[in-house]
């Protein structure tokens, strides 16, 4: 398969899906983009950047990621439900706002609006992201953490 998304692969913005990490390498086929397809079963569409709350919450879900060596700060292609499972927490008062991953709209696969409402995505954007949606912004650090502040 191409390491490269095709043409099909449109961020939840419309435009075409950007590169999200390479340290770690993430995406379902572990080539830095958030992109989904057939045998993509989890739907790994989410940019994300994972904090300790959100590891130690997806941990008390039964899905430790800790185990494949993410620590607070990494970016991660993050499974649709997943991270919606964080968000829903987070609207009832489950867990703190923390716990739901910032979100990098450019490099976020559009099968996520299968799942998540786009307004719950700019909700978390990433610094600049939502503001920035109609433009492309500078691709992201490949640095775990690198550019990400709080919103």
């Amino acid at each position: 398969m191409s390491t490269k998304p095709s043409m099909e692969n449109l961020n939840v913005l419309k435009k075409p899906l950007a590169f999200f990490s390479n340290k770690p390498l993430t995406g379902f086929y572990r080539d830095g983009y958030c992109r989904v397809g057939p045998e993509d079963k989890g739907n790994h569409a989410v940019a994300g950047v994972v904090t300790k709350e959100f590891l130690e919450y997806s941990a008390s879900k039964g899905n430790d990621l800790r185990t494949i060596g993410l620590t607070d700060g990494c970016k991660w292609c993050l499974c649709t439900t997943r991270w919606k499972e964080a968000f829903d927490g987070f609207k009832n008062g489950e867990v703190g706002e923390k716990a739901v991953p910032k979100v990098f709209l450019h490099a976020t696969d559009q099968s996520a609006l299968d799942k998540i409402p786009l307004e719950d995505l700019k909700r978390f954007a990433a610094q600049g992201e939502a503001s920035n949606a109609e433009k492309r912004p500078v691709e992201p650090s490949s640095r775990p953490g690198a550019a990400i502040k709080e919103v």
